[in-house]
């Protein structure tokens, strides 16, 4: 039995304040951010985020309390990642956790990464 397709994603909050400017770097690097509440797979996207953050929260026991408004978002990984039906490099992973990593103070998650029903980028024709 193969898995149906899916999205490599990390699922990460962030600080709404860094929001913008985390998505524009991760732009640059074709990593995109999928903040959960408005992402097209999610049926009820509000209900899903609350759900993710609560359930990011509790595993780590008030450890990461200062993140309980923050935004739950999945970064998925562009084009430029991948190479035919390969799994993704460790370069790919490197480049994310690198960046999370600039932004420290405002991003809580865990290494590894899941998988999500695809995610599309609507492009531009022409």
């Amino acid at each position: 039995m193969r898995r149906p397709p899916h999205e490599n994603v990390a699922t990460v909050l962030v600080d709404p304040a860094v929001l913008r400017d985390l998505e524009l770097e991760l732009m640059a690097l074709d990593l995109w951010v999928w903040p959960v509440a408005t992402a097209p797979i999610a049926d009820d996207g509000p209900r899903m985020a609350f759900q993710v953050r609560r359930r990011m929260l509790m595993a780590r026991r008030g450890a990461w309390d200062l993140a309980a408004d923050w935004t739950p978002v999945w970064i998925a990984f562009g084009d430029s990642w991948h190479v035919g039906d390969e799994p993704l490099p460790w370069s790919a992973h490197a480049a994310l956790w690198d960046a999370l990593a600039h932004h420290a103070a405002h991003v809580r998650y865990r290494l590894g990464l899941g998988g999500v029903p695809r995610l599309t980028v609507q492009r531009e024709a022409g």
